[in-house]
Order: C-alpha cells, then sequence, then structure tokens
C-alpha cells in the first residue's frame, strides 16, 4: 500500500499545474484515504478492516493512470527523481540531527557550572588545614586496589567513586586518584572533602602539576585542527602517561567518567594478564567487521599494513587493568608518541585516543569476559536489561550522556541512584534527575 502510495504520487506529477481533471481529483481522494488506512502502521496485522477496499480502489485509480500515462521511461525517471530527492532530504535530516547531538553533547548544563562556581568559591574560603584528604600515606602503597579516573567533570567522578565504593568488599583498600586540569582541581577538591568516600582514599591531582610531561604533549595538543576539540583533550591523552603519572604503583584500574560500578571489582586484580599490558573487554564480534582495526585505522599507509592486521579485534577503552611494570619495560608511552605525531602529520586514523590506543597496545592486550563491561548506554537504547544489570561496570559511551538532557532516559536510573540529589551544593543549583 505504501507502494502504491509512491506510484500515485508519481503520475499526479505528470498532470498539467492546477489541473482539475477526473483522474487527478480521484488520484487525490486515493491518496488521502490510504494515507489515512496506513497512518503509521507498520505491520499488515494493525491495519483496519477497511484496508483492503481502500487497497483494490487504489489499484484501480492506477490502473487507469498508466493507460492515461503509458510512458515507463518517463514513469522510470520520475520514480529516480522522487527517490533522489527523498535522499536527500534524509542525508540533509541526518545530518540537522547529527549536529544538534553534537551541541547538546557539548554545552555544559547551567546546573554543573552553578555547582563548579560554588565549589570553588568554598574551596578558596578554607583554612590550608582543612584542604587535605585523609590517609595520604596509602596513595602509594602498590598492595592496595588502586582505581584512576581521568576528569573534569564533578558529577561523573562522584557517581564513578560512589558506586565503586558501594559495592567494595573491602572499601578500606580501594585508593581512588582523580586526575584533573587547573580550572577544575578546586571544585573537585572540595566536592571530595565534603563528601569523603567512606572508608577508602582519594587523592586529587592537577594535571598542570605534572611538570615532567614532554613538549610532545604539549606541542602536539596545542596545534590548531578542524576537529571536535574532545578528540584533542589533554585529560584524554594523558592516560598514555600512566606509568608516569603514578611511578609507585605496579597496576592500576582505569575508569572513564561515564562508567558505572555494579558490583565488587577485586577479582581484576587476579585476572591472568598473560605478560600483557592491557586487560580490556573486545568490542568486535564474529558475524560482522565492525570494531575491527581496519575501520579506525587508514590501511594505505604503508607502516600500518607491514606491521597490523586490519582484522585484528578492538578492545574498549573505559575499564581498563594496566600493567604498569610491563608498560615501563615495553616503552609503550614511546610507542604512543610515535603514532600521535605521524597521525598529526597525515590522516592515520579516526579522531580520538581510541585509535591510538589500539596501535600502542596491539598485541599487548588480553581479552576480559566480555560480562565485566557492557557498553552503549550513551548511544544505544536496545541494550539487553538483562546484560545491563548482570554487568560489574556498565558505560556511557556515546554522546547522550547521563547528566544531559539528550541522555537515554530508561538508563539514567543506573547512574543517578549513586548521587544523593539532598546533598547541599545540588539542592543550591537546582540539580536532580
Amino acid at each position: 500500500m505504501k507502494d502504491d502510495l509512491i506510484t500515485a504520487r508519481a503520475y499526479l506529477s505528470f498532470a498539467p499545474p492546477k489541473s482539475n481533471s477526473h483522474l487527478v481529483k480521484e488520484l487525490k481522494m486515493r491518496i488521502k484515504e490510504i494515507d489515512r488506512v496506513v497512518g503509521l502502521t507498520n505491520k499488515d496485522s494493525k491495519l483496519s478492516q477497511i484496508a483492503m477496499q481502500r487497497k483494490r480502489a487504489m489499484e484501480a485509480t492506477l490502473a487507469k493512470a498508466s493507460k492515461i500515462y503509458p510512458d515507463c521511461h518517463a514513469m522510470s525517471m520520475r520514480l529516480r527523481a522522487m527517490a533522489y530527492n527523498t535522499e536527500e532530504q534524509l542525508r540533509s535530516q541526518v545530518n540537522e540531527a547529527y549536529f544538534l547531538i553534537q551541541l547538546a553533547a557539548r554545552t555544559f548544563p547551567k546546573g554543573l557550572h552553578c555547582l563548579s562556581m560554588r565549589l570553588t568559591s568554598d574551596y578558596f574560603n578554607l583554612q590550608p588545614g582543612n584542604q587535605e584528604f585523609p590517609n595520604r600515606h596509602k596513595v602509594q602503597q602498590p598492595d592496595l586496589y588502586h582505581y584512576a579516573i581521568f576528569s573534569d567533570n564533578i558529577l561523573a567522578c562522584a557517581v564513578v567513586v560512589n558506586s565503586t565504593v558501594t559495592n567494595a568488599m573491602e572499601p578500606e583498600k580501594v585508593v581512588f586518584h582523580v586526575v584533573t586540569d587547573a580550572l577544575n582541581y578546586p571544585a573537585m577538591m572540595m566536592w571530595f572533602l565534603t563528601n569523603p568516600p567512606g572508608e577508602a582514599t582519594i587523592e586529587i591531582k592537577n594535571m598542570d602539576d605534572l611538570k615532567w610531561l614532554p613538549s610532545i604533549f604539549h606541542s602536539l595538543l596545542m596545534q590548531p585542527v578542524s576537529r571536535d576539540p574532545r578528540y584533542s583533550s589533554a585529560l584524554n591523552h594523558l592516560r598514555f602517561y600512566l606509568p608516569q603519572v603514578f611511578p609507585s604503583l605496579n597496576k592500576i584500574l582505569f575508569l572513564d567518567h561515564d562508567v558505572v560500578v555494579q558490583r565488587d571489582l577485586m577479582k581484576l586484580w587476579k585476572v591472568n594478564m598473560k605478560g600483557k599490558v592491557n586487560g580490556a573487554v573486545e568490542t568486535c564480534s564474529a558475524d560482522n567487521s565492525f570494531h575491527r582495526l581496519g575501520t579506525y585505522v587508514n590501511f594505505k599507509e604503508p607502516s600500518l599494513a607491514e606491521s597490523f592486521d586490519p582484522n585484528a579485534c578492538t578492545w574498549a577503552f573505559g575499564m581498563n587493568m594496566f600493567d604498569l611494570r610491563e608498560w615501563r619495560q615495553r616503552k609503550l608511552t614511546d610507542i604512543y608518541h610515535k603514532w600521535l605525531q605521524m597521525g598529526n602529520r597525515s590522516l592515520l586514523m579516526k579522531e580520538g585516543t581510541l585509535p591510538l590506543g589500539q596501535l600502542t597496545f596491539y598485541n599487548q592486550t588480553v581479552a576480559l569476559d566480555r560480562r565485566w563491561h557492557v557498553l552503549g548506554l550513551g548511544n544505544d537504547p536496545t541494550v539487553e536489561r538483562g546484560a545491563i544489570e548482570r554487568a560489574p561496570v556498565v558505560h556511557y559511551d556515546g554522546n547522550m550522556k547521563p547528566w544531559l538532557e539528550i541522555g537515554i532516559p530508561k538508563y539514567k536510573g543506573y547512574w543517578n541512584r549513586f548521587l544523593n540529589f539532598n546533598q547541599p551544593f545540588l539542592q543550591q543549583c537546582n540539580i536532580h534527575w
């Protein structure tokens, strides 16, 4: 019936402008009838009883039109033009939707801006002796469970910390290392001073205090680019310096700030790393070619074609167990520098740090059980509920973050249950979900 609608509109376009012939009137009437019957229906079983009568009437009218306009070539040309116009409209709407999603994802919500301002102001009003966290001796003890979070988002960090502590079997052995930028450092400090993580230990590092960062880190990231500025985020690239940021540690679990922890993660420290550096879940599947290395990297570049397999399975950033001793021994940060420089000189790979990570940790990654880390809550509304609820870690990867208006509503509950909305700072800034 929908095909008949298209055909009827094509025949109607052959009529002279302002024509009011009997056939034109009949075509318009049939189009209106079928439109009304079909509506938003997408299954035959949902059609009304009168639908078949309308369909037979439309077919009779189309038969008349085919005798008046018998030129098949003209008809095919008209249908082709209609298809082209429809594709152009669809492409325009897709581009517009993509732009609006990107705009919404980059727009800093007013409530979060208010929160940052209030926290910063209160932090600078503290006495120096009150600007420090307890248990500072634990931050360098390698036998504890160390977590790294690199972020400039206070609420996101709060959820990662709260969800991890809530589900930890031995929270007194948990140590969080939050690394942020100079702008957000005072607010991040104030939040966790007023909302300490229970028995766990926390430290906040200011990225600007890492004076040892090489000039390549600053110079390459400061180059003007036309790409999405999120992809040149210094905090995203800082993850490739984990062994230098934490020189006294042997292992660390890296968590993105858009994850929620739902189970105790202690067993991850007991995973057999098989001499590899990175433990992560794989993102490819056996029945498709997506999330293979070739989808992120340009294999027309000879140096890449010689060193990597385009069909190699990719893995997820967001929950990664890193063996820092093996990392240092294999000098993987130097390898990152190599690909960073090459990528800035030519279009070797897609934007972002994910392709850089795939190259840096190539053949240095051990696959974790997929059930550890479920992805897609920030871009895919079809993630199975059972898989989400069974997963120790769920990840809001994508643009639709749970702290944004565009977040997928049915997934927001997994995130906001780890925030206390009665907290004074949140109430003062009218933050609620």
